[in-house]
């Protein structure tokens, strides 16, 4: 009996019990894990009593909710609404009040006996009736709220989402046009002028310099907000905030003020050229060199801007004040928890993350939190500078994109989630679940499993929080932008949830409620004009591949994944056309490390493979795949002769690279991403899933400066053969 409902708790909470893994076998959740997932979900399941008034519970709370938190209709389907209310005022008159996003007001006035009943329930002695309400309006594409009265008494509030049927395609593209773009993790950039890491003059120059050579498109790695206390917490897919930016990306040379005589003084000390000289030669970013340096200028450029505009009534007053008020308490949070975390960093306390902040300060709700917002004004300001002045920059590197022509510019990336100590959990413990981490079951790039270490959104708290944290996260990645890649779409349909203490493999998926959330995506996209990409790789049910192509998604073709089951790679010209296509990504190693196995031998160095056995048929599939690719290659004529066709005797040359890109600039994907890494045949990965302190992950710079980098013959010939190769592609 307690299996019985531990099951039907399971089921109502979204739990999946079996799936498909990643090779195509068929696996079951442990019933162990099943607990342990409704634990992390605020369950008690010691007992079959306590199980059974838990679901009673669930049950009754939404029986007593005369209307759902939140609906999503699209655009070409009828409006239904679902009312539930006690068999006593079945018979009343009730309204149904719409207040439209755009100020209009829309009722509908129904007696609910008179409507379709759908399911009765007796709570607490009392019988209640669900009925479905058809709404004859007409509403527009967005946000609106839908209030319940009866004798003009109002005692329920809802809101509808109007949502179109799929997402926005820019006109060229759904026109038929091939473009190509190139894949840049920002603060790998080297240039002449920057501090050590990329910035967002660095893009606005990569920008125009690729656009000069037929790229329509530079897609970014995560961009969201880090931690300025706490730089060496450096992962773009583990940060603080998806809603802002990383202020590491500002360049401080660019903002009115750094020429002031007290910056200059600054930024000439002694010490701070010295870190400047080091940051910008070491081979890896030294994060705390870089916020050392770039705090410092930044808080002497800020006093003067301070001073000059922002204490008086000034049109760059305005402005800010206008980006705070719109920003609200996501950006408020944001600030006040980088002040909070700078400030008992120099106090010497534990501050990596709100975990170990005094118990005062570990709730941004907190009266403490509010006291020392109040004390430390000028600190909490200088950061709302901070993402002020970045949002700027990033919009003027976008606006560099448009003014060069290019059809699609950025394509922003959205991390899965956020990391356990950020200020978005911080702000908003409610909605995620702390006691577990998203993460992956064993897969190819990942043997053991995954866990990510970034705590999952409760899929019930995101709906009775009408999806909020999901629009704005939305609406915020798709800003300054041209299109929003997904990280791990899949996130959108289920997420594998690893509680904590456990091994990844141990996890379980919890499924979210992809319907509603397409649709919000589909609302975005058009109204930011954003096409959207969602990275569909690991292991995905055909049955979301289909759904994400019909909502208007861009899949994910990552060459290396694309193969058949006798071991023959797809032709690209096979790809679908609804899609980005890719050699390579960041978990991946780089075209050379690839061919000569330099991710295999990093690998067994630093202990990610368990056994001898799994490392050596890591190398057998290796040799067999790259033999495949080679009588692929040859085979449609995309390499010449003089390009080995034995494995045993071909090494990976500036030829190979050369055809292995053109072969995929031949293919029917709308877009394809190359990586700057492999025009700079470069041998070392940017990331290693699963590690952490094993391999310097986020930290590997380009080995050019992007001034130079497409001022040689090899790289201007190999973008003009791509954009000759796109263009037939498209004809």
């Amino acid at each position: 009996m307690t299996q019985d409902l531990l099951q039907q708790l399971v089921e109502m909470r979204g739990i999946e019990t079996q799936y498909v893994d990643a090779w195509g076998k068929p696996a079951t959740i442990a019933e162990s894990s099943k607990a342990k997932l409704l634990n992390v979900l605020g369950y008690d399941t010691a007992s079959e009593e306590k199980i059974q008034s838990q679901i009673i519970d669930d049950i009754s709370s939404v029986w007593l909710s005369p209307l759902n938190p939140v609906q999503v209709v699209r655009s070409d389907e009828a409006i239904v609404i679902v009312v539930r209310l006690p068999i006593e005022l079945v018979n009343d008159e009730h309204v149904i009040t719409v207040h439209c996003e755009n100020g209009k007001i829309e009722k509908h006035t129904f007696t609910p006996v008179d409507q379709e009943m759908t399911t009765m329930a007796h709570i607490d002695e009392v019988e209640f009736h669900e009925y479905v309400v058809s709404l004859p309006l007409n509403l527009p594409l967005g946000y609106h709220t839908i209030a319940l009265s009866a004798d003009d008494d109002q005692f329920a509030e809802s809101r509808i989402i109007v949502a179109p049927k799929a997402c926005y395609t820019p006109e060229p593209i759904a026109a038929g046009k091939k473009i190509w773009g190139l894949s840049v993790q920002l603060y790998c950039v080297r240039s002449e002028k920057n501090w050590g890491i990329g910035d967002f003059t660095d893009l606005a120059t990569l920008i125009e310099k690729a656009a000069g050579v037929g790229a329509d498109f530079i897609g970014l790695n995560p961009i969201h907000a880090l931690y300025p206390a706490n730089p060496d917490a450096c992962s773009p897919y583990g940060p603080s905030s998806r809603r802002w930016l990383n202020y590491l990306y500002i360049d401080a040379s660019a903002i009115e003020g750094f020429d002031d005589e007290s910056v200059q003084a600054v930024v000439n000390a002694d010490e701070f050229q010295n870190t400047l000289t080091h940051a910008r030669e070491t081979e890896h970013v030294d994060y705390e060199a870089v916020a050392h340096i770039k705090l410092a200028a930044l808080k002497a450029v800020f006093d003067v801007y301070d001073t000059r505009h922002l204490r008086k009534n000034t049109k760059q007053n305005k402005a800010f004040k206008a980006f705070v008020a719109e920003g609200g308490e996501s950006l408020d949070m944001l600030a006040v928890y980088d002040a909070l975390q700078s400030h008992l960093k120099a106090k010497g306390k534990d501050c990596w993350g709100w975990p170990v902040f005094p118990e005062e300060y570990k709730d941004y709700h907190n009266p403490a939190v509010a006291k020392f917002k109040k004390a430390n004004a000028s600190e909490v300001k200088f950061y709302l500078f901070l993402q002020w002045i970045a949002a700027q920059q990033l919009e003027a590197a976008s606006s560099k994109a448009t003014d060069c022509g290019m059809t699609i510019g950025l394509y922003r990336d959205l991390a899965v989630g956020v990391s356990e100590g950020s200020a978005e959990i911080w702000g908003n413990k409610d909605l995620y679940c702390t006691d577990a981490s998203v993460g992956a079951p064993p897969d190819i790039l990942g043997p053991l499993g995954q866990n990510w270490g970034l705590p999952p959104m409760d899929p019930r708290k995101l709906y009775e929080q009408a999806y909020q944290p999901i629009i704005d996260l939305f609406s915020a990645n798709m800003a300054s932008s041209g299109s929003l890649r997904i990280d791990h779409v899949m996130a959108l349909l289920r997420l594998w949830w690893v509680v904590k203490g456990d091994d990844a493999k141990e996890g379980g998926y919890v499924y979210y409620p992809v319907d509603d959330l397409l649709g919000i995506l589909a609302l975005e996209s058009h109204r930011n004009q954003s096409l959207v990409i969602g990275e569909d790789l690991g292991t995905v049910p055909e049955e979301i591949r289909s759904k994400l192509a019909d909502n208007g998604v861009y899949s994910y073709r990552v060459f290396f994944f694309e193969q058949a089951e006798d071991g023959g790679f797809f032709s690209p010209s096979h790809y679908p056309v609804q899609s980005m296509s890719t050699l390579t990504t960041h978990d991946m190693p780089t075209l050379i490390g690839y061919w000569h196995c330099l991710d295999l031998a990093l690998g067994k160095d630093i202990g990610l493979y368990p056994t001898e056995e799994i490392l050596q048929s890591l190398y057998t599939d290796r040799h067999a795949n790259k033999q495949s690719i080679l009588d692929s290659l040859h085979g449609h004529h995309s390499v010449a002769d003089n390009v080995g066709r034995d494995v045993n005797a071909t090494g990976m040359t500036a030829e190979l690279s050369k055809g292995m890109q053109v072969h995929m600039a031949g293919g029917s994907s709308a877009l394809l991403s190359l990586q700057l890494e492999d025009w700079l045949q470069m041998d070392k990965p940017v990331n290693i899933p699963g590690t952490f302190n094993e391999y310097p992950n986020w930290r590997r710079k380009l080995t050019r400066n992007v001034e130079a980098i497409f001022e040689t013959h090899d790289i201007t010939e190999l973008a003009a053969q791509l954009t000759q190769a796109r263009k037939q592609a498209g004809a």
